[in-house]
């Protein structure tokens, strides 16, 4: 079985390697890749492997983004210290989620679900087993009890905090290293979060990750060109970021769905 393990954390990439050689010794680890860019580049230049072990949070950004370059074919189990993420991962195709530590045991039972997977004919990523369709409606329910983030403190210059909603935030960018929030008065304030977690703690029914270094609301949108290789280019309504956000031509389809659903969840 040709594996390959996408993961940043040296001491991780050890330990999966001693229990996956441990539950299967017969496996082959084809690459250990530690960020997006170097994933990217290794499928696009060597054949898909039977199973990929996948950390979702990498040295140049989160695991999903991946995805919008790429199509790993082949199962995937996600290896994380993260529960948020879970819908997320179903979503590309994953046949497990495993929450660090990990032991002999989690291993040894998502094998037994790819064998179940193999044994029943759907091996293929996007078939699953009613166990796993078991799985996915708990995660279903957990999810909707999750409360999104409605207000923010910002930290201020002399020891002050500005009370702030989600309402009245426009956009997120990464400007020189650090993230930054432009309000609907055309204020920008520094946030100490990371453009990552703030897309997870935010509902995204308001707020859309463009690309790498924004995550924008639909107000903060003044016009959307059509841009070479059937991407998009949106234009803001704020002088100071003049720079073109494009959407991948592979997230062309969920901007436009999620741009339509305005009405309804607003």
């Amino acid at each position: 079985m040709k594996t390959v393990i996408i993961e940043d954390e040296k001491a991780a990439v050890r330990n999966l390697t001693s229990l996956l050689y441990e539950v299967k010794p017969e496996a082959e680890i084809d690459a250990v890749l530690d960020s997006i860019g170097s994933t990217i580049e290794w499928f696009g230049s060597h054949p898909m492997p039977d199973l990929v072990f996948m950390d979702i949070h990498l040295a140049d950004g989160s695991a999903f983004e991946i995805f919008e370059h790429i199509s790993i074919t082949c199962p995937i189990i996600f290896t994380t210290a993260y529960d948020e993420y879970a819908l997320r991962a179903f979503k590309v195709n994953s046949i497990d989620y495993l929450l660090k530590p990990i032991g002999k045991e989690d291993i040894e039972h998502s094998f037994e679900k790819l064998n179940s997977l193999n044994a029943s004919g759907s091996s293929s990523v996007g078939k699953q087993s009613s166990q796993d369709m078991e799985w996915l409606q708990l995660i279903h329910s957990l999810k909707k009890q999750e409360n999104y983030k409605t207000h923010f403190l910002i930290p201020l210059k002399g020891d002050k905090l500005l009370p702030v909603s989600v309402d009245m935030i426009q956009l997120f960018y990464i400007k020189d290293c650090q993230v930054k929030a432009v309000l609907t008065d055309g204020t920008e304030h520094y946030f100490p979060q990371t453009l990552d977690e703030l897309a997870e703690c935010l509902n995204p029914a308001l707020f859309f990750r463009a690309n790498r270094q924004y995550l924008i609301s639909r107000e903060a949108i003044k016009d959307i060109d059509l841009w070479f290789n059937s991407r998009l280019s949106i234009n803001l309504r704020y002088p100071s970021i003049s720079e073109k956000i494009l959407v991948s031509k592979a997230r062309v389809a969920e901007f436009k769905e999620w741009f339509a659903r305005k009405k309804c969840n607003k």
